[in-house]
């Protein structure tokens, strides 16, 4: 009935001639898929393809195979209606299909669609569930649609097959909600490229907030039932948590979303830090959006100085600060953005320095290392640095570029930040060791 409708409607297009119907008397059907991305589910060899249609298909399809597009998996539930929160009310319909219980190690085409349309076939390789093996990601945050920077080397290195997932820490498009939803649009498309061929995480940042972060809820599908807000998973030899910094931030949306992640945070990282998991994935890395630590101009954000939510916890109460928390589960590395350039801080806790050795900092550090990644590229082009940088900034660079995570096994992790400006020249290099794995001893 759907086709039926679709050549009614085209043909009386055709018999009245576009020009003489307005756009107010007919709506043009959008049946066809966009800004397709990918997730991975409960496991690794779980991936959800999640994409859009203008209008409502009824049915969400995804065709896959080895060879060619012989399975085919289709969504229990109907497509999802989403109208954003601006003056047009502009509607789409997210559609999302698990394709579950994958080969490790195989490359799977795949196309998604209905039979009122269908997207072009791209490809994606799973890899193992285990932690024995060693996984490639890049990380950045702060990527909009206009002055992304990063984004064409992150297009040819996913091409190659470089990475296993990406991760995305916050603010994108600059901004989603804008023009009525059409900057989100052209984002999820331009990132497509990316998306359609590695799981791409994400957690929520401040340029996300407006209507209570609907177009971030919406277009994302990360793993558990948070509205991508919270959650974690396993890739090699690390345990990833993604969290929300802004449940700090915008209490004005429920002082319950602060309360819920964090009973939340303490349980995962409770359970990751066991001695039986950590056996299995040794290391603990944690991201969210607002850093701990900075050291940028901009007072109202955070220098040497001022004290930040997430470190100490809410004003006067200090209730619900992760620095202790991360600090008492043993967390190895910490990833933010926000900040629009690169920091790599030494191994810090409570603003002191708590390095493995003065020769090897990162060898048995004696407390949780810090990086600020958001200089993929935006609109609000670069930030500065503070004119006296505190002695727990060990590198800093203002050049436009993103991180890059091998996990090579559970005892080395080796970073590198990769400069735009100079071509993809690696400006930052450096390995994390650890021969064991735990909570950290008290500070002195």
């Amino acid at each position: 009935m759907q086709r039926l409708h679709v050549a009614l409607h085209l043909g009386i297009l055709l018999i009245l001639g576009f020009s003489q119907v307005s756009t107010e008397e007919v709506n043009i059907v959008h049946y066809q898929p966009e800004q397709v991305h990918l997730a991975f589910g409960e496991t690794v060899l779980d991936i959800v393809v999640t994409w859009n249609t203008r209008d409502n298909t009824n049915e969400s399809i995804c065709e896959f195979g080895i060879d060619g597009l012989q399975q085919r998996a289709k969504a229990a539930q109907m497509p999802t209606k989403f109208v954003d929160g601006g003056a047009k009310k502009a509607t789409q319909y997210i559609h999302r299909v698990t394709l579950a219980h994958l080969k490790p190690n195989t490359t799977y085409l795949y196309h998604c669609g209905s039979d009122l349309g269908w997207s072009a076939t791209y490809w994606f390789r799973t890899r193992f569930d285990h932690g024995d093996w060693s996984p490639s990601l890049a990380i950045y945050g702060d990527m909009g649609v206009v002055n992304a920077a990063s984004l064409p080397a992150l297009q040819r290195e996913t091409q190659r097959g470089q990475y296993d997932a990406i991760i995305h820490v916050g603010d994108f498009a600059y901004d989603m909600d804008s023009e009525n939803g059409e900057v989100g649009d052209e984002f999820m498309r331009q990132v497509e490229t990316i998306a359609a061929y590695v799981p791409y995480m994400v957690c929520v940042g401040n340029h996300e907030e407006k209507y209570n972060f609907s177009n971030y809820r919406a277009r994302f599908n990360m793993p558990g039932e948070t509205d991508s807000l919270w959650y974690s998973f396993n890739l090699g030899p690390v345990h990833f948590v993604s969290i929300s910094t802004e449940v700090y931030y915008f209490l004005s949306y429920g002082f319950k979303l602060l309360t819920k992640q964090f009973e939340w945070l303490e349980r995962d990282l409770a359970e990751a830090n066991l001695p039986e998991n950590r056996a299995k994935r040794p290391w603990i890395i944690t991201y969210g959006h607002r850093p701990m630590y900075c050291s940028d101009d901009k007072e109202y954000d955070c220098n040497a100085e001022l004290e930040t939510y997430i470190r100490q916890g809410l004003p006067m109460l200090k209730w619900f600060g992760l620095e202790d928390l991360f600090f008492k589960h043993g967390v190895d590395v910490e990833i933010f953005a926000h900040e629009h350039f690169y920091t790599r801080l030494w191994p810090i806790y409570n603003y002191k320095v708590y390095n493995g050795s003065a020769e090897a900092p990162y060898t048995n550090p004696k407390a949780p290392i810090q990086i600020i990644t958001g200089s993929a590229g935006c609109k609000e082009e670069r930030e500065p640095f503070s004119h006296a940088l505190p002695a727990w900034n060990a590198f800093h660079s203002n050049d436009y570029g993103y991180t890059r995570l091998k996990a090579h096994n559970g005892t080395h992790l080796h970073f590198e930040q990769v400069s735009d400006d100079q071509d993809g020249a690696i400006v930052d290099s450096f390995w994390v060791i650890k021969d064991s794995h735990g909570s950290y001893p008290p500070p002195q």
